[in-house]
């Protein structure tokens, strides 16, 4: 009598997520965000800085890309001083970098359903102590001075006749560099595990994924898909306006920062700026327009539509992006969820991705130059632009944007077959 032989299943082998992935990924997100942040400030012409400072800047650039401070500084001796700040996060290398190492953070954990709390910290904690050496790396090399050049004239003989030529330079303020930036790379590893369907998560916190993954992995499709349209956007104007170096500098450094700006404007949401002396806005022209009076500007759908009515076309863009991550939320919800959960799920959501675009999207910086301690001189040597937004304005419109969005989604979703239903005979 002939036997059967029983297959045997051999033991799942352990997900290998030793020191050299670790160094892969945070090498690999170093490299695309030095790569797209070094393209981005050679479209601007930052290649043409003195000193060989143009590494520096990139350095520079990483830094405030992960939340680090750079700080700006000015000396002129007795005859004159200079003040300068900036602050501004360039969400282009942001994006890509959270990108890159998100994706490196989650490969190797692939094709598992659960994860116990310590190996993912463990392996969190590899990542975090190799991403801590890079940012004190930058830190330190994010350091630099430049001449100020004064032009001709009285104030060019005076600084040549008392050797006072104005300087400004940049440099970091390590241990907040650290901090922001270990926060940053935190906040990214645990967006990670919550957007990713297939990522494991610990035992305890399966019950949670119903309600948090499909809302999550929602926000960040919105916000990608924002990012395309801005990318098509800006190619089109290149084409059509021509100045392909400024808008490539666009692209690489500051797209995310426009496209979820209009996001935000589709809302209803107010951003009040000023724009003053030689600072200006990218593309879109409309933009610098509204902002550059003597007061506060308030940029909204209102003001955007006095100068061009198909501004409202950005009302239509949210209405349906929104509407078509609303219903792959439902979609990929458990049947089992009600209308008004998947409502009150987005509005959350929407809230806290609308508070996240608030915070990292304000735009600051100023520059003046005085003389013996009288005011600001002209000739283009000072200027002042800002952009912040009306906070908890726009959180709310968010929230009640979310409400509506999830409601419809989850109508539209009550046709097709969804996780938990049982199809009939």
């Amino acid at each position: 009598m002939s036997t059967v032989s029983v297959p045997t299943v051999s033991p799942r082998t352990a997900s290998r997520h030793g020191w050299a992935q670790a160094v892969a990924a945070v090498l690999t997100g170093l490299a695309v965000m030095v790569l797209v942040a070094a393209l981005g400030l050679w479209a601007a012409g930052a290649g043409d800085l003195p000193d060989g400072a143009f590494p520096r800047v990139v350095a520079a650039t990483l830094v405030t890309a992960v939340g680090g401070s750079v700080e700006l500084s000015g000396n002129a001796g007795v005859l004159a001083q200079t003040r300068a700040g900036v602050t501004v996060i360039p969400l282009s290398v942001t994006l890509v970098g959270a990108l890159a190492i998100g994706g490196g953070f989650l490969r190797p954990l692939r094709h598992r359903a659960v994860a116990s709390a310590g190996e993912l910290a463990g392996w969190a904690a590899r990542i975090a102590l190799l991403w801590l050496l890079a940012l004190v790396g930058l830190a330190f090399a994010a350091r630099q001075t430049f001449a100020v050049d004064v032009g001709s004239g009285t104030l060019s003989d005076l600084t040549g006749l008392f050797d006072v030529a104005p300087r400004v330079g940049f440099t970091t303020d390590v241990p907040l560099t650290v901090l922001f930036g270990l926060l940053w790379l935190a906040g990214v590893l645990v967006l990670a595990l919550l957007v990713a369907r297939g990522a494991p998560l610990p035992g305890r916190l399966l019950r949670f994924q119903e309600s948090v993954r499909p809302a999550a992995h929602a926000m960040v499709v919105l916000l990608l898909a924002y990012v395309v349209v801005g990318l098509v956007t800006a190619l089109i104007t290149a084409v059509v306006r021509g100045n392909a170096p400024a808008t490539f500098a666009l692209i690489l450094l500051g797209l995310p920062n426009l496209a979820w700006l209009a996001l935000t404007i589709g809302m209803g949401a107010t951003w009040n700026g000023r724009v003053d002396g030689p600072f200006g806005l990218p593309m879109p022209h409309v933009l610098d327009a509204i902002l550059r009076t003597p007061d506060v500007s308030a940029l909204n759908l209102r003001s955007l539509t006095a100068h061009d009515g198909r501004w409202w076309w950005l009302v239509a863009v949210d209405a349906i992006l929104l509407l078509a991550v609303a219903f792959r939320m439902a979609a990929s919800s458990p049947a089992r969820i009600r209308l008004w959960q998947h409502a009150v799920h987005l509005a959350v959501a929407l809230a806290l991705t609308v508070l996240m675009i608030c915070l990292t999207g304000r735009v600051s910086a100023h520059y003046g130059l005085s003389l013996l301690g009288i005011g600001n001189l002209g000739g283009g040597l000072s200027g002042e632009l800002f952009l912040r937004p009306r906070l908890w304005q726009a959180v709310g419109l968010g929230a009640l944007w979310g409400l509506g969005a999830g409601f419809l989604g989850g109508l539209l979703a009550r046709r097709v077959h969804r996780p938990g239903e049982v199809s009939g005979p």
